[in-house]
């Protein structure tokens, strides 16, 4: 398929509009809609929450309420338009009852409930469809969502920072965080875009962390995973005293690979395991992780407790900067 530049712009357009439900639409995906009459984009939508209307949805009553006329419109949309009642209607019956005449996807629904269910319906209503346009680029930026579609698992990102030697902590007195203020904003920022946050018991009984979405906005806080096979986790631990919800791992816990099918089936997509050195050592060891950022810190600890990570079955991929830190970047092979 050819796509104009004015094609692509308006693909891009919707992408970028997705970009406003984060953090607040998962289990769903983040999903863009541009509606273009006579060449020009004359609305747009986004899922803005989970339950509330889907993004074609959203455009349609853009339109309605400039009083614009959607019949004969092309709609551009990032996911393939649903065809089954969940939250919300079907997206199908909202763009036939609009009157759409051609629909450009980016990535086709691999989700049981569409998976070319969307397409199907639309083109036997003699709708035009096209499918591919920027897929690349809109499959990344829904990539927990079809991780869980194909694994029915979590995608499992590891994030840990380290010091100027490679500590990833500092047993002296007067130790602090060490990191800057914006790069704690991206932390804050990966957590919002998780739905469980997960880390060994002993992370807990030496810093008590509250594992929470705090720095940046947030209407969902990720559930908290602690493993603590053998009970030690203390009665007075922030996990277990605030209003947020924390899954304990005792005496029942029955291995890791049991643990993401468990997170799987209720429907937790991404899942961050922010320490210790043991916990990820241990997803390591079992090739379990499809991402790993490793936080670069120029700060050199007084006692350090120096670590070296097995990243032998990832490969190195982007590096970026958090404020005055840059974070090297692994994926799967």
């Amino acid at each position: 398929m050819q796509w104009s530049e004015e094609d692509r712009a308006r693909m891009q357009r919707a992408i970028e509009i997705a970009e406003f439900g984060r953090g607040k639409v998962s289990p769903n995906p983040l999903v863009g809609c541009v509606i273009v009459k006579d060449g020009e984009i004359v609305a747009e939508g986004w899922h803005e929450h989970l339950g509330g209307l889907h993004a074609e949805q959203m455009a349609i009553h853009d339109a309605e309420q400039k009083g614009i006329a959607t019949k004969d419109c092309i709609a551009y949309v990032t996911l393939e338009p649903c065809n089954h009642f969940g939250r919300t209607p079907p997206c199908t019956e909202s763009l036939l009852w609009a009157g759409i005449s051609k629909v450009i996807i980016a990535q086709e629904d691999p989700n049981p409930n569409v998976r070319g269910e969307g397409i199907s319906v639309l083109e036997d209503a003699n709708i035009i469809v096209e499918k591919g346009l920027l897929k690349e680029e809109a499959a990344n930026q829904m990539r927990y969502f079809l991780h869980w579609c194909e694994h029915r698992k979590p995608f499992v990102t590891v994030k840990v920072a380290v010091d100027a030697n490679g500590s990833v902590d500092d047993l002296g007195e007067d130790s602090q965080r060490f990191t800057s203020q914006e790069c704690l904003v991206k932390v804050h920022e990966l957590r919002r875009d998780c739905d469980a946050i997960l880390v060994g018991v002993n992370t807990v009984i030496r810093d008590d962390p509250s594992l929470t979405v705090r720095h940046v906005d947030c209407e969902r806080q990720p559930l908290r995973v602690v493993i603590d096979p053998n009970s030690r986790i203390p009665e007075d631990a922030t996990l277990l005293n605030d209003s947020n919800r924390t899954m304990l791992l005792q005496s029942g816990f029955n291995g890791l690979q049991r643990l993401l099918e468990m997170l799987g089936d209720m429907e937790v997509q991404h899942l961050l395991i922010e320490g210790g050195p043991d916990t990820i050592d241990y997803f390591l060891e079992q090739d379990l992780v499809d991402r790993f950022l490793l936080v670069k810190s120029e700060v050199v600890h007084k006692k350090p407790v120096l670590v070296e990570f097995d990243l032998t079955r990832l490969i190195q991929d982007e590096e970026l900067v958090w404020g005055e830190e840059k974070v090297h970047t692994w994926k799967r092979k």
